[in-house]
């Protein structure tokens, strides 16, 4: 397990795949992330696989096999026990401080009382994320110095 940090992000399977398919609050929640080189996107296996085989059905296996083939160098990996929620599990053991998730079940008051009480993360909507997400204070508070702007295109 890893210590949390909030340069730490989780995509939850529907996110990861709304990114590619529909683009909207997803795709720049997780620009957000791909822009940085000193935030981390972290990832299970079985969180990838969720989001592979939505790809694979509402796209097709060649863009979904593309996808993976990217994400996994894109991602740090991290493992959980067989049963658990992966975006959760993934959130847990990869110490991340952020999940980004379009699951509403995730999202209600209740269940970030229960996940906050359990773990230190944040479960957020990649619109609130997106909208929220400040790097320069971020920089300044997990990296320290000036804050160089963005280092990476969220594109390639």
């Amino acid at each position: 397990m890893t210590e949390p940090a909030p340069t730490r992000i989780v995509a939850d399977a529907d996110v990861l795949a709304a990114d590619v398919l529909v683009g909207g609050h997803s795709r720049a929640a997780l620009d957000r992330v791909r822009e940085h080189s000193w935030l981390t996107l972290v990832a299970s296996d079985p969180l990838l696989d969720d989001a592979e085989a939505v790809l694979t059905d509402l796209g097709d296996a060649s863009l979904a096999q593309d996808w993976r083939d990217r994400i996994e160098g894109a991602s740090e990996r991290v493992d959980h026990p067989a049963g658990d929620h992966p975006a959760l599990a993934s959130a847990y053991r990869g110490g991340a401080m952020h999940l980004l998730t379009l699951d509403e079940s995730l999202l209600s008051a209740s269940a970030g009382a229960a996940i906050g009480g359990r773990i230190e993360t944040s479960v957020r909507h990649p619109r609130a994320f997106a909208t929220l997400f400040d790097a320069e204070s971020l920089y300044r508070a997990a990296v320290g110095g000036d804050y160089p702007g963005p280092d990476r295109d969220p594109r390639e």
